[in-house]
């Protein structure tokens, strides 16, 4: 005899619609960059540290592209954050 222990556990909540107008704002999206510069090594182990971390994915990333210093990349991720 077998018995699911989660069937009682989980609940599915219901979702509520209010027919009244809401005045309420949208909240507006604000884009921020945050950028790396350093070797190719450098920059690729930081994005690798920071996907370890849980901030990035590795491929929200910028690829490497030169900056104005010779042997030196960079790399660019935009995150957006609510604003209100």
């Amino acid at each position: 005899m077998t018995t699911s222990f989660l069937a009682d556990t989980f609940q599915t909540p219901t979702p509520s619609v209010s027919s009244s107008t809401s005045t309420e704002t949208t909240p507006t999206r604000e884009p921020v960059k945050v950028v790396i510069f350093g070797s190719k090594t450098g920059v690729n182990s930081t994005i690798l540290t920071l996907y370890k971390l849980g901030f990035a994915q590795v491929n929200e990333w910028s690829p490497l592209l030169p900056s104005s210093n010779p042997g030196e990349v960079m790399s660019i991720l935009t995150r957006y954050i609510l604003t209100n």
